[in-house]
């Protein structure tokens, strides 16, 4: 097929219509399995080094930058700018590793990008200073954007047609994991303040842990038979070189390259800038209540409300840890049922349907029930359908994007798209830095991109029920 799109073929070829009749789970060996298992165990500590910083900035910066509260400016503008550099890191990290991934093999290249993600994240523990944190934030997405791309682009390789979309939506979805690990640390540890104020570096440190997964990695993966044939057709013809950029923007692949581009780029900006600071619904209602039980009032000075919140300082991080567990609870059921979604919906459709209802859910959340009083237990319910609508889509980059490249460029395209998406996505929040808005003003402002999404969608091309192009 050499680089004929999936929307040049006809039909399916006898192989897919011969298991067409069987469920996505019918007939998958135990060495695809094990290859689903593996890089969705990278992808779930991928996740926890990105989020054990969510789940401990509010106390880890404030001790960087000597700062009296985690509501200084200061403080909200220095976490932008390290969810920034994690951004930056992943953008480079993921283009980089990705097209090595076309080169040397996707297993070789998941061993080098879990160590990397994995040693600087215990490095981090010891970080004396905020450049410290943002320079270590920077190295540490390297190696999760880079994971990202190799593996999403090996288990499409690796399954079957019929199981690819739910597949990569299992994969996908293996995040909500990594995030729970970085929510039971900020509950039972960070918020324990074992180490007094040093307690979050204990988060950090288990980041060494994933370097176990390359035992498993060099002993048991194989590189998919797809890409051994991409390299046998790269020797043969200098046409067919792998992994080039350059390649990604020819006629025959620049509208996929954009669109992946686009897509990746709104849902990490919203990703960032919205679904994450669902986390602080709760969080607003403990602090109120806190200062209600310590009798401080509104027009109290603010040096007493620091007081009154550090006294609750322990109930307020359970409170924040717990609308991160319902926030991605939904965003995990979200993320499964994308590739359900997308066999019925299309995968134009699935993306639709997400964006427009993750619209709808942040105006609600950051802008309807803001500042109203409202009952705990409807915000327990709000919260997991949030999750679902903002963060549903994403599993539908490693359905989709492995969907729109050959193999000699699947690696490259896979992460230069969706880590391409985090260049826009570090601009935005090193502008939500300078301009100093609040968790909730970012979230606000930045919703309205879900409708770009709608935008976006329109002018994709559906892969639905095509083959990996060859």
């Amino acid at each position: 097929m050499g680089d004929m799109s999936h929307h040049e073929a006809e039909g399916r070829s006898p192989a897919a219509a011969a298991d067409s009749g069987l469920r996505w789970y019918e007939g998958i060996s135990a060495y695809q399995w094990l290859v689903l298992v593996v890089a969705s165990l990278g992808w779930v500590f991928d996740v926890f080094e990105g989020q054990i910083f969510v789940a401990s900035m509010n106390d880890a910066m404030p001790q960087l930058l000597n700062a009296a509260s985690a509501d200084s400016p200061a403080v909200a503008r220095w976490n932008n700018y390290a969810l920034g550099a994690f951004l930056l890191g992943g953008a480079f990290g993921g283009i980089v590793f990705g097209a090595l991934s076309d080169r040397i093999g996707r297993s070789r290249t998941m061993i080098v990008t879990i160590l990397f993600y994995s040693v600087f994240t215990c490095i981090t523990a010891l970080a004396q200073s905020a450049g410290h944190m943002v320079a270590l934030r920077f190295l540490v997405a390297m190696g999760v954007g880079g994971e990202w791309a190799v593996a999403s682009a090996m288990i499409a390789e690796v399954m079957p047609q019929r199981s690819r979309p739910v597949m990569a939506s299992i994969f996908h979805a293996s995040s909500v994991f990594g995030t729970l690990i970085a929510v039971a640390v900020g509950y039972f540890i960070i918020s324990a303040r074992l180490w007094g104020d040093d307690t979050w570096r204990l988060g950090f440190l288990i980041g060494i842990v994933p370097a176990l997964l390359v035992i498993v990695i060099r002993w048991k993966m194989k590189e998919p038979d797809a890409w051994q044939r991409a390299r046998e057709r790269a020797r043969q013809d200098p046409t067919q070189t792998p992994g080039s950029v350059p390649d990604l923007f020819s006629r025959a692949h620049v509208r996929n390259t954009t669109v992946g581009v686009l897509l990746a780029t709104i849902g990490l900006v919203t990703f960032w800038g919205c679904h994450i600071y669902g986390k602080n619904v709760l969080l607003r209602v403990a602090q109120k209540q806190a200062l209600e039980a310590e009798n401080v009032g509104d027009d109290a000075e603010k040096a007493d409300k620091q007081a009154a919140l550090k006294r609750h300082a322990g109930s307020i991080k359970r409170a924040e840890m717990i609308s991160m567990l319902l926030n991605t609870v939904g965003g995990g059921l979200g993320l499964v049922l994308f590739g359900w979604v997308s066999g019925r919906l299309g995968r134009r459709g699935a993306f639709l349907f997400y964006h427009t209802g993750g619209f709808l859910m942040a105006l609600l959340l950051f802008l309807v029930l803001a500042d109203r009083v409202v009952p705990v237990w409807l915000l327990m319910i709000l919260l997991p359908v949030f999750g679902f609508l903002t963060l549903g889509m994403h599993a539908g980059y490693a359905v989709y994007f492995p969907e729109l490249f050959p193999t000699r460029l699947r690696g490259t395209g896979t992460g230069f798209c969706f880590n391409a998406g985090r260049f826009g996505t570090a601009a935005a929040m090193w502008l939500a830095g300078r301009q100093e808005w609040s968790a909730g003003q970012t979230a606000l402002n930045l919703s309205p991109l879900f409708l770009l999404g709608v935008v976006v969608t329109l002018a994709a091309q559906e892969t639905r029920d095509t083959e990996l192009p060859e």
